[in-house]
Parts: structure tokens; C-alpha cells; sequence
């Protein structure tokens, strides 16, 4: 039987041994259960998905994706969103999370490359070579380019650079309607909201109410380039294994098969 301050002591140790293990608890590097959380550009959805999936069954790593703007995505890792992987649409954001030391710089792969392309609904879409001078206002009528924020939005910056160089831009600019992602722009054009979008091929492949009308000269915008790098605020140690799967031959082969052409060259397994 305890004397009064034998029960004082017991229930302070008792207290400070759950406090040390709660204290352990949250220092600890994150388990090896939990899973890896990539923030990647929604353009890459269906690929990535596929690639994720294949990356669980040969490494028994858990993944979870989430999708939206690379923009978007940045801020959110920026305010400390749990992420572990950062899969951008463009070299511009993926600076951006660099500066911001949001992303390990030591980490980045520029993984991937796609094509642009205008496209039109299925229906409507008449072939036309993309030139200087091309009549893409014309085209329109009195519809609206669908393409991502000009501005912000990778594609919508590839898209608005090859425009000018084109020298095409001017005669659109007040015609665009500004989608939140590719997708969204995608979308457009599929439901025949808009007539004419600026997107990424790799897009235009998984929509069938959407035809391409031609492909944008690639010396007419900077090079489209997908870099991925490590979270610097993740804790995953599975982290680095799915990287290195991103890099695979396993994985190159889906990402062909999506379309994209591969930068990186492949690690073996």
C-alpha cells in the first residue's frame, strides 16, 4: 500500500513517462505506414496516377496524390501543407518553391516534357498549320480561347508566349476565358463552351470530344519541362524510394504510354 506521497510520486512518473512518450511522438520522423503525399500539377493526374500505382505494388509504399495549380500547390506547401513530393508543371514554379525553400534543391529531377497544342470540339475541328499570322482570330468568331490564367498558370504562360511570338496574341487577348487548370480548359472545349483551346497534348489525348487542330511550333514558347523534388519540410522516409521510382524504367514506360517524353534518365530498380 502506497503513503500519500508514494501515490504523489507514482502519479508524477506516471505523468512525465507520458509526456516524454508524447513528446517522442511528435519528434519522431514520420512511420513508415503513413503515406507518401505528392502535390503535383493537375495536368499530370492520369499519368501519375498510373505511375503511383505500379510505384505500391513494387515498393509496398503507400502513395496519396493530390492535385490542383502548381501555383496553388506552392502556396499551400509554402503555409506547411503535409506534403512530401512537389511535381510542378513548369521550371518556373518549381524555382519559385526553391526560392521560398519550400522544396530540397539537392532533390529536383526535370522529369518530363509535353507538346502544345490548340484544339477545337471533335466536330468542328479543321486542321490548321500554326504560323506567324495564323488566323486564330478568325477561328474564334465570336467564341472564346480557352486556356489557363496567362499570367500565372504554366500553360497559360507557354500558351500566351507562343501566341506572341506568333504574333497573334493582340487580336485574342480580350477573347480568353480563364480556366483554373488544363483540365478545366480541356473541359471547355469538350462541352463546346469555347471553340478554340491552348492545352497541353498530353491533355488532349484523354478527352475523345476534343480534336487537335494543329501543335504549336516549339520554338515559339520556352521549353515545357516538369520538375519533381523532395518536400523540405516532409518526413516520409519512403520519400526518396518513390522518387527514385519516378525515375524508373517501370515508370518511363507508363509516361511514354501517357504521351510525355522523359528527360531523366532511367535508375534500375
Amino acid at each position: 500500500m502506497f503513503t500519500p506521497l508514494g501515490r504523489r510520486l507514482v502519479i508524477f512518473s506516471t505523468a512525465l513517462s507520458v509526456g516524454w512518450l508524447l513528446a517522442g511522438r511528435l519528434s519522431a520522423p514520420a512511420s513508415a505506414t503513413e503515406p507518401v503525399m505528392i502535390f503535383a500539377a493537375a495536368t499530370l493526374k492520369d499519368a501519375l496516377d498510373a505511375v503511383d500505382a505500379a510505384a505500391e505494388t513494387s515498393t509496398h509504399v503507400s502513395i496519396k496524390a493530390v492535385y490542383g495549380p502548381s501555383p496553388s500547390l506552392v502556396k499551400q506547401l509554402e503555409n506547411g501543407a503535409p506534403a512530401d513530393i512537389f511535381f510542378s508543371a513548369d521550371t518556373d514554379w518549381m524555382n519559385d518553391a526553391i526560392a521560398r525553400e519550400v522544396v530540397d534543391p539537392a532533390t529536383r529531377i526535370d522529369l518530363l516534357s509535353s507538346k502544345l497544342v490548340l484544339i477545337a470540339p471533335k466536330a468542328q475541328a479543321v486542321a490548321t498549320p500554326i504560323t506567324a499570322g495564323f488566323p486564330l482570330s478568325r477561328m474564334l468568331g465570336e467564341g472564346r480561347l480557352a486556356m489557363c490564367d496567362p499570367m500565372m498558370m504554366p500553360a497559360g504562360r507557354y500558351g500566351r508566349a507562343a501566341l506572341e511570338q506568333l504574333g497573334v496574341w493582340d487580336s485574342v487577348k480580350y477573347h480568353v476565358v480563364n480556366a483554373r487548370d488544363v483540365r478545366s480548359a480541356l473541359a471547355y472545349v469538350a462541352r463546346q463552351e469555347a471553340p478554340l483551346g491552348v492545352v497541353f497534348d498530353t491533355d488532349a489525348r484523354l478527352e475523345d470530344r476534343v480534336a487537335v487542330v494543329g501543335a504549336f511550333p516549339a520554338g515559339s514558347h520556352p521549353p515545357i519541362v516538369y520538375p519533381v523534388a523532395a518536400v523540405a519540410h516532409g518526413r516520409n522516409p519512403d520519400t526518396a524510394r518513390i522518387l527514385d521510382f519516378l525515375v524508373s524504367p517501370v515508370a518511363r514506360k507508363i509516361f511514354e504510354g501517357y504521351g510525355y517524353a522523359v528527360l531523366a534518365p532511367a535508375h534500375a530498380q
